[in-house]
């Protein structure tokens, strides 16, 4: 599927957010972001502790399970507020003190594990593979003509230039033997746009968004890949300091996101599935949200392999990801806990 996003806004309000609301209000630090209003309701009265978390806009599925919650107040349920912050064009998001939690893509940790952050990776909840169509502006028409051209991506390093990267190896095409510069642009939609207008050569699209590029007389290099090609996973990071500080906040929002996982997968709640593919990642069509369900994994433990090969790749961007220990950054003892006390199991066996 597609992937890419980055300024803030906040979720667009569900039905169940325009039922009389009531603003929350709880730790939230003093980010500029609007508060996100949840219904009034036994959970959220009797919720005391709130998180902010950054999201990146359009990075992949498992922003699906963010949406999940706060749609279906599991948040809430679980005794914590949550505010969810998008974070739009060609920007990595960033943890703060104020923003502590992050449902971002693997890569982006990595970077900012780079730059000297302490950040924990303590859910993955997807393995994105490399998917979509290469498509390219006419008068190209073979590989050998993307030489000297320009791509988009959302940003440099993280998700879709990854996948860009993969892409044009399964073309014989290097970068930068090549010259193909890899511009970043935002999210699916801002890309879509600066193809249309001629600002870049290609970009990797979804199926649908090549459909009407073709329609236009874009053409496709690539649309078949070798199966189980990875290109980035996507998770909840949170800066190591709150962690340290916030463990039970922290246990909270897994364990919603965890029954938000379970009610994806369970396969009975589908119209509440294809109202948070709609919200998360504009996606409508039953086709499309059912591919991107097999990218979310049953047991999300973070894994030291995929970590390792996202590394190695974005090492060629920013050399510095390469002294990141990345077993220091993986934290699984939430996802551990609750697979191993019944509860993952309990709450899939509630959504079968």
């Amino acid at each position: 599927m597609s992937l890419v996003g980055g300024a803030a806004a906040i979720w667009p309000l569900t039905a169940r957010a325009r039922q009389p609301a009531m603003p929350v209000i709880g730790v939230f630090g003093t980010g500029t972001p609007a508060p996100l209003y949840f219904a009034a309701s036994k959970e959220t009265v009797m919720a005391e502790k709130g998180v902010s978390i950054a999201y990146a806009d359009g990075t992949g599925s498992f922003l699906v399970l963010l949406a999940m919650a706060e749609q279906q107040g599991l948040f809430g349920k679980y005794g914590v507020k949550v505010r969810s912050v998008a974070v739009k064009g060609a920007t990595v998001p960033r943890l703060t003190a104020d923003v502590p939690l992050g449902m971002i893509g693997e890569p982006a940790a990595l970077l900012q594990t780079a730059e000297g952050a302490d950040l924990r990776l303590v859910a993955s909840f997807s393995d994105i593979k490399l998917s979509g169509h290469l498509v390219v502006r006419p008068g190209i028409k073979t590989p050998k003509d993307l030489r000297g051209k320009r791509l988009g991506a959302r940003v440099i390093g993280a998700g879709l230039w990854i996948s860009t990267i993969l892409a044009l190896e399964q073309l014989a095409l290097d970068p930068q033997r090549d010259e193909i510069t890899i511009l970043p642009v935002g999210n699916p939609v801002q890309i879509f746009r600066a193809l249309e207008q001629g600002e870049i050569d290609g970009a990797l699209v979804s199926a649908a968004q090549s459909r009407e590029l073709q329609a236009k007389g874009f053409a496709v290099l690539l649309k078949d890949y070798p199966p189980n090609i990875s290109s980035f996973g996507g998770g909840l990071v949170v800066s190591n300091d709150f962690l340290l500080n916030n463990r039970d906040v922290v246990a909270q929002v897994v364990h919603a996101l965890l029954e938000a996982l379970a009610l994806c997968l369970g396969g009975q709640n589908k119209a509440k599935v294809r109202l948070a593919f709609n919200t998360a990642l504009s996606i409508t069509d039953d086709e499309t949200a059912a591919s991107s369900l097999t990218e979310l994994r049953r047991k999300p433990y973070p894994s030291l392999a995929p970590l390792a090969k996202m590394q190695k790749v974005i090492s060629i961007h920013d050399p510095r990801v390469l002294n990141v220990s990345v077993v220091d950054l993986i934290d699984d003892q939430f996802v551990r806990k609750f697979d191993e006390d019944g509860e993952l199991d309990a709450l899939y066996a509630a959504y079968r």
